[in-house]
């Protein structure tokens, strides 16, 4: 029977690093009520770059690596993250992606966030597990949350009891996307939304055999929109993936085709213009614009290479200047 390898128990050694040199890393860690432990990467605590980079390997379940690596000599911001994994589909959609919709009450006093990281394998409360045939088992969970506060108990003790764990064995990584840990971790999903829009473009998930990616590590800003518009942009003006795919190479072509963020309608304008003019409402944003900005498919059956989209410097200063 073949061997699947479990996001949860592979991050955990790198879940109890991040705690154990928490000091040097410029973390807080706390417990609640409960006995969930909570890591503080940018709310009271600082954070910081390398923070960030060893939660984005935490967010891709232990199965991949970040590193930073210089950007080319004529690039206005000199770093980029580099992500790759040899379980693309299983680390970015089964463990990275923030699809866990988490919420508790209403209004300004409600909490609400998304959930990435291995510990939506155990809970499996999105569609995607069933087309991924993947659910997790393991006795410790992690998830890392996109936020500026600690979730509410009532809602802590309802994630430790969907991941089927005693809440000690639960910890959250609270990642405000205004800190430097929190972009970095967010850059760092460049191979992620690559393969988010693949599945988007229905293109067969278990063709996908490796893949990597870069993107520029932009400067973090105290406004939350500005910050989450840079996020973005580092991907879409600024990403590059390679794909090894199976199967026939006129698939692989298409998929180059209609993969990078040029490809969508409402490609041009920095982020946050894009979902200012959409009403700050995601769901009126194009789903096609989700995308790094080139792409390489390269078809393992024949060899060819596919090339398409193009990085766009201008588009990148206006939005990190």
């Amino acid at each position: 029977m073949k061997h699947v390898p479990s996001v949860n128990q592979l991050a955990a050694p790198l879940v109890e690093y991040l705690v154990d040199h928490a000091a040097e890393l410029r973390l807080a860690v706390s417990r609640q009520a409960n006995g969930v432990r909570i890591v503080d990467a940018g709310i009271q605590a600082t954070g910081g770059i390398e923070a960030g980079r060893r939660i984005a390997e935490i967010c891709l379940g232990g199965l991949g690596r970040v590193t930073l690596v210089p950007a080319a000599a004529q690039a206005a911001w000199p770093w980029e993250l580099s992500v790759s994994t040899a379980q693309p589909v299983l680390a970015c959609l089964g463990s990275q992606y923030a699809g866990w919709s988490l919420s508790h009450g209403e209004g300004k006093g409600g909490f609400f966030a998304l959930g990435s990281g291995p510990g939506r394998a155990l809970a499996g409360k999105e569609e995607l597990f069933a087309e991924l045939a993947y659910r997790d088992r393991a006795d410790s969970a992690c998830l890392v949350l996109e936020t500026g506060k600690i979730p509410p108990l009532p809602l802590l003790d309802k994630i430790a009891g969907q991941c089927d764990v005693s809440p000690d064995r639960l910890t959250l990584i609270l990642t405000p996307t205004t800190s430097l840990a929190g972009s970095v971790q967010v850059v760092a999903r460049v191979l992620e939304v690559a393969l988010h829009k693949a599945h988007f473009l229905g293109f067969p998930l278990d063709h996908i055999v490796d893949g990597m990616g870069t993107a520029p590590v932009c400067p973090p800003s105290p406004d939350f929109l500005t910050a989450m518009g840079r996020t973005n942009d580092a991907i879409l003006f600024g990403g590059r993936v390679q794909l090894f795919v199976a199967g026939e190479e006129t698939a692989a072509e298409a998929l180059a085709q209609r993969m990078p963020s040029e490809a969508s309608k409402d490609y041009g304008q920095p982020f946050a213009q894009v979902f200012k003019n959409a009403g700050h409402d995601f769901y009126k944003i194009d789903p096609l614009l989700f995308a790094p900005a080139q792409i390489i498919v390269t078809s393992l059956g024949t060899g060819r290479s596919f090339r398409a989209g193009q990085l766009n410097a201008d588009l990148l200063e206006r939005s990190f200047s």
